[in-house]
């Protein structure tokens, strides 16, 4: 479990370094930002998940829930910063690519 925040702290990284649209402080704050993200998911994530009735259970519903759940994490956290929606769609595409890769890669 610590080592899918560290792969998701530096998948943010990477989005960071690749995006313009898309600020970082510093690596301590991408760790904050997967946390946050996590905890996002797992509570606001879950709701919009259940009243949506399963209905956009897809894949792109998920992309687009991350995207959301990213634009609110830019909210709350002052050195985390995302330009607009489209910018955090494509971090949150970047992320699960990266994160996908670097689970993978590593022998966990």
């Amino acid at each position: 479990m610590i080592i899918n925040f560290l792969i998701a702290g530096i998948a943010f990284l990477i989005g960071a370094y690749l995006l313009s649209g898309v600020t970082i402080k510093n690596i301590l704050q991408a760790f904050i930002v997967a946390v946050l993200v996590a905890v996002l998911d797992v509570t606001l994530g879950t709701f919009l998940k259940i009243a949506t009735l399963g209905i956009l259970s897809l894949g792109i519903f998920n992309w687009f829930l991350n995207a959301i759940l990213i634009q609110v994490a830019d909210w709350f956290l002052p050195g985390f910063k995302v330009r607009n929606f489209w910018w955090a769609l494509a971090l949150a595409a970047i992320v699960s690519l990266s994160s996908g890769l670097l689970e993978n890669l590593l022998p966990i």
